[in-house]
């Protein structure tokens, strides 16, 4: 709202407070209406991933590879333990894996980007992001609510503001995602130039921002993030998201 205080702060600081004071709602939809697409493809993965459980089941060292990375991404949620590296390192190979990164797009970690809000320059800092040659594509967000009350959903958004005002200010920002650690939330925030300009002045933006989120429809919905990607059934539809997501980007 207009009256609403706002201040210089970095992207690690944004609450729900910030998204109202720069008229930025987020509205959820099904798979279909946020996807586009009737039915989502099959996971563009190897057969063993969708039929075996476990990392020490796989023959392919990729897919091994992958599966443990998935194992120590989730030891912070069992443990409430601080190993976000592990998170970071998850997200990469499974980008990778998924051809979110063809050439001549790369995988970076924990990429600092200058945030210029109410006239000073914060930072936001992703956990993980696509990269080409001359712009940021795609933000990665660790959900770190399994060891603090922090809702990840609106530190993606000063990453993406940030992201546009590095950018080609032409470019509207493209889709996000945000790691989970294994169970992913998906993201399209349409960054314009009224709401960088607002959030580098400290107004608030008369154009409301519509940030769309989809979160995988998978069987047991409330143990989520402690059943992540372990679960057959719930990797089959997280990975068809992913599918269609990488396609998308």
């Amino acid at each position: 709202m207009a009256h609403f205080l706002r201040i210089a702060k970095s992207g690690s600081y944004w609450r729900w407070a910030e998204l109202v004071a720069y008229n930025i709602t987020i509205k959820w939809q099904d798979a279909a209406t946020f996807f586009g697409v009737k039915t989502l493809p099959p996971p563009a993965v190897a057969r063993e991933l969708l039929t075996k459980s476990t990392a020490d089941e796989m023959k392919n060292v990729v897919n091994y590879k992958l599966l443990r990375y998935m194992d120590l991404a989730m030891e912070p949620v069992r443990t409430g333990s601080a190993e976000e590296s592990a998170v970071d390192d998850f997200a990469v190979h499974l980008l990778t894996l998924l051809d979110y990164a063809p050439r001549p797009k790369m995988a970076s970690t924990r990429t600092d980007i200058p945030l210029k809000i109410c006239g000073e320059i914060r930072h936001a800092k992703t956990d993980v992001c696509i990269v080409d040659s001359n712009n940021i594509l795609l933000l990665i967000q660790e959900d770190k609510r399994h060891k603090e009350m922090k809702d990840p959903s609106p530190q993606l958004i000063p990453e993406a503001v940030a992201t546009f005002q590095a950018n080609d200010r032409m470019r509207k920002t493209r889709s996000r995602a945000c790691i989970i650690p294994d169970f992913p939330t998906f993201y399209k925030i349409p960054i314009t130039s009224q709401l960088a300009d607002s959030v580098a002045n400290g107004h608030y933006p008369t154009e409301p921002t519509v940030v769309h989120a989809h979160i995988p429809d998978i069987p047991r919905p409330a143990p989520c993030l402690s059943e992540g990607m372990r679960p057959l059934d719930n990797r089959r539809v997280i990975l068809s998201c992913y599918t269609k997501h990488s396609r998308n980007s």
